[in-house]
């Protein structure tokens, strides 16, 4: 990447600058016209020249005279300046780079008076020097290609299919030299359940304890088949009075023998209890001294008493014989307890009984939160209202815990038993699993996990050096004003072929990876110096481009150590797969808009240094996500549980379904996150080892398993008929059956993306904008508009008279090309040099000059108006390549 110098010193003679950017290199001609004028009397020009007219100068853009002082004259009209001879300056936007179509070269501006003859006769002597300087370019153009190389030049198809090549080889090798992905029996290691019960056993719970000796079988089997069969579910059992009872503690160790438990439960008898409260804190701390051993620990606490002390309940002192905290005979106090509790990941659920648990229920929940569990009050809780300060969102992996209400309906006792656990072990799943996107797969029990921060999508990080920070800004970007983007940035690198899906494309990317095409892509980005969120390796700032008002994100790594392009390019690739899949499941639900899904494009790029990543790095850029962000699902099971019955939040858990459903088993898209319907930074599970294997998020077909352990499907599963479950893919798995899939898929209707290949919305058969001057392309409502805001003209740097061309800068930089510098004639047959960089669209190869694109399409009126010339632009659509 090369940093565009500051507005101050000397730059290469003859350079153009434009908002403190390099714009390129003036022709020979300007330079010459330029130095002429230097040398004249400095006569004031007391009127514009004609738009197109063949003046020594192009007009200024606010029609003032030029001062005898050199002149710096930029090929695109409407960027002049005048400054100090080889000083850079920052050139702007004058009248002439919106002047219609129609204004053809020696027309008169309109409003302009018609020209006199001293001009007419001006004019003539002007043409007779432009063309003395036209021969003049020829030869200087000829001697700077005698120095050089003489070696072969390649055309610009094969420099692109060059440097594409050398990615798939990055890839190969990245691949090759990969960890083999193992996760087998992540699923049950994270599932097999330690579920312990903690039974208030006084006069009062006499109907409680007979419901959890009665459903103690139905409870575990319900554990059971929630987790596929495929887990180890353990049961201990603690019951407790209050101090002066005789046996007030009981206790039974962790079995697997659900007749031992209720042979235990039916010794128990309800019977005892002087004051209100009872021996809570002794039957928790006898509750940890239990064999703890599998990964999901839960605590079933059942009761309608709280626990002794005044900070524990609204009772009068006289209600309760221990008042004062610590006070009771074992002199236990709750916080230490609770501290043990979370050191040994144990999940908390209250069954309420009655209100006199409320404030217990409370203190407890509050050293959980202090711990970033996931807490809930139920809502008939005194307290709920002073709960919303403390509470953590669940795609943490935070312990659980919750309280529920049970009252008496004893009935409800398994339902809320088999919810609270497989709740807990999906948090379990989430913290071992984590949504690590890095280059090795977390085992069983290693460390903690978290969610993603927007933007930075950081699961995709190891955090190797947690203690590297970088300082952040956080002031409100200013998308209109382009200067505030103060580093610019010229990078090449790659997109995805943005997609015209046809029928069959989505098989196709599914059978390999090689089906999924990307292309070289060239930029001048616009970006802040310091980026406004981090993660463990890489940071976000935003950023522009200079032809567009999109707003992008630019992730960029800290060390170059960590620098990945075959990384970042897998994760493109994926999230191509993810919106071939999206097109499909809109276009079957394309009477139900509320339920659609898209995926943020990115491309990913290789460049120079910058202030956010030394040495020789890698950075990718997306669009900018405006809005609230929110996690649907992740790639270990965890499912959102607040969203309801949101369009986007059951869009997305079918979604997921439908893609294990639509590739017969093979792929399952999970860890949706984003901004309503367009999701970013999608995880893929994949039944063939080999597939996506760079990325720390594949968990295989354990993956799948840890889905439909959680899932349950909504209307929209349904709306598609999906059929498939966890007990067809448990027994495949187990060789004693296979899942049931649905078999016919209707033709899918046309869909398409935008062209912009950064843009790439998907859109809908009503949505499709096309532009008249280019057939086959097509653009969203937010990019279609920019095709005109961008369009500039320009003088021709080909040999022959002068000329000029109009250009969409906007169209070129879509595509990844630089502005062409030649009309369409003078673009044919052009080479690039080796070790150079080229710019230009596929089938007009550009000039060859390094550097990134400064806009988008370049056209004469003439060659607007010819379809011919359009035909020779490649549409953006997915091709299909063998390996």
């Amino acid at each position: 990447m090369n940093l565009a110098p500051p507005n101050v010193g000397r730059p290469p003679s003859g350079t153009v600058y434009r908002n403190n950017q390099k714009e390129g290199m003036p022709d020979a001609a300007a330079l010459l016209r330029a130095k002429l004028q230097a040398k004249k009397n400095g006569q004031p020009r007391s009127s514009p020249q004609p738009l197109g007219s063949m003046s020594a100068d192009p007009p200024s853009p606010t029609g003032s005279t030029f001062s005898s002082s050199s002149t710096v004259i930029s090929h695109e009209y409407g960027h002049t300046a005048s400054s100090p001879p080889f000083m850079p300056f920052s050139a702007h936007h004058g009248p002439l780079d919106s002047m219609p179509v129609h204004a053809h070269a020696g027309s008169p501006m309109p409003g302009a008076p018609a020209p006199g003859p001293d001009t007419l006769s001006r004019e003539q002597m002007l043409k007779q020097e432009n063309e003395r300087l036209l021969l003049e370019l020829e030869r200087l153009k000829l001697e700077a290609d005698k120095k050089k190389p003489t070696s072969r030049g390649v055309s610009v198809d094969e420099e692109r299919r060059r440097r594409t090549e050398e990615l798939r080889q990055q890839e190969r090798e990245a691949a090759a030299t990969a960890p083999r992905r193992s996760t087998n029996g992540l699923f049950k290691a994270v599932c097999s359940t330690d579920l312990l019960f903690l039974i208030d056993t006084t006069g009062s719970m006499g109907p409680y304890i007979e419901a959890a000796k009665n459903q103690m079988k139905s409870i575990v089997d319900g554990i059971g088949k929630a987790f596929l069969n495929r887990a180890s579910i353990r049961v201990a059992v603690v019951s407790y009075k209050d101090h002066s009872d005789a046996g007030h503690l009981q206790f039974l160790d962790f079995t697997e023998s659900t007749d031992q438990v209720r042979s235990f439960i039916n010794n128990l008898t309800a019977d005892g209890g002087g004051d209100m409260p009872e021996d809570v804190l002794g039957g928790i701390r006898r509750a940890l001294d239990a064999s703890w051993k599998h990964q999901t620990r839960c605590i079933i606490h059942i009761a309608d008493a709280p626990a002794h002390g005044r900070s524990m309940h609204d009772l009068s002192d006289a209600m309760d014989r221990y008042a004062n905290p610590g006070s009771e005979p074992h002199r236990l106090t709750y916080p230490p307890l609770i501290n043990q509790m979370l050191g040994l990941k144990v999940n908390y659920i209250l069954l309420r009984i009655t209100e006199h648990t409320d404030k217990m229920a409370f203190v407890f929940l509050e050293e959980y939160a202090r711990a970033y569990g996931d807490c809930r009050l139920a809502e008939t809780n005194k307290y709920f209202s002073k709960v919303k300060g403390l509470y953590n969102n669940s795609a943490t992996g935070g312990l659980l815990f919750r309280e529920a209400e049970i009252g008496i309906s004893y009935h409800a006792l398994q339902n809320l038993v088999v919810r609270a656990v497989t709740a807990s072990a999906s948090r379990t799943a989430t913290r071992t699993c984590g949504t690590c996107k890095g280059t090795k797969v977390p085992r069983p029990g290693n460390g903690d996990g978290g969610t993603a921060l927007p933007f930075i999508g950081e699961g995709d990080e190891e955090p190797t050096d947690a203690g590297v920070s970088m300082p952040l800004e956080e002031v409100p970007a200013q998308w209109s004003n382009l200067d505030w983007f103060e580093e610019s940035l010229t990078v090449e690198g790659f997109s995805l072929d943005v997609m015209a899906q046809g029928s069959n494309a989505l098989n196709a990317m599914m059978d390999r990876d090689s089906n999924i095409t990307v292309s070289t892509l060239e930029l001048t980005l616009r970006k802040r110096k310091t980026p406004f969120s981090q993660g463990a390796l890489r940071v976000a700032s935003y950023a522009r481009t200079e032809a567009s008002t999109n707003r992008y994100v630019v992730k960029t790594f800290k060390d170059s150590h960590h620098s990945r392009l075959a990384y970042l390019a897998e994760d493109m690739r994926c999230q191509a797969l993810c919106k071939a899949f999206a097109l499909e499941f809109n276009a079957l639900l394309d009477d139900c808009h509320e339920h659609s899904i898209d995926f943020v494009v990115t491309a990913c790029f290789k460049g120079g240094g910058s202030s956010a990543c030394s040495g020789e790095g890698c950075m990718s850029i997306e669009r900018y996500l405006d809005g609230k962000f929110v996690k649907y699902n992740n790639n270990a099971g965890y499912v959102n549980e607040d969203l309801g019955t949101n369009p986007s939040h059951l869009a997305a858990q079918a979604f997921s379904h439908f893609t294990y459903e639509r590739s017969r088993g093979r792929f399952l898209v999970c860890d949706l996150q984003g901004v309503g319907e367009m999701m970013t930074d999608p995880a893929i599970h994949t039944l063939d080892p080999e597939r996506f294997k760079l990325s720390g998020t594949n968990l295989g077909s354990e993956g799948f398993l840890l889905f439909f352990a959680f899932h349950e499907c909504n209307l929209v599963c349904h709306k598609l008929g999906l059929k498939s479950s966890g007990e067809g893919l448990a027994a495949e798995m187990d060789g004693v059956g296979s899942p049931v899939f649905r078999e016919d898929w209707p033709a899918m209707p046309d869909t398409v993306c935008c062209s912009n290949k950064l843009c790439g919305r998907i859109l809908r058969r009503a949505k499709k904008n096309q532009s008249d001057h280019c057939p086959g392309y097509h653009w969203c409502d937010e990019c279609l508009p920019q095709l005109e805001t961008f369009k500039v003209r320009r003088m021709c740097t080909g040999p022959g008279k002068y000329h000029e061309f109009e250009v969409s800068r906007f169209f070129f930089e879509s595509q990844g090309r630089a502005t062409p510098t030649k009309c369409v004639i003078h673009r044919e047959g052009d080479v690039v040099e080796p070790g150079t960089h080229t710019c230009d669209d596929d089938t007009g190869p550009g000039s060859g000059t390094k550097g990134g694109p400064s806009g988008g399409i370049s056209l004469a009126d003439s060659v607007v108006a010819n379809p011919d010339f359009w035909k020779r632009f490649k549409p953006a659509t997915v091709a299909l390549e063998s390996d």
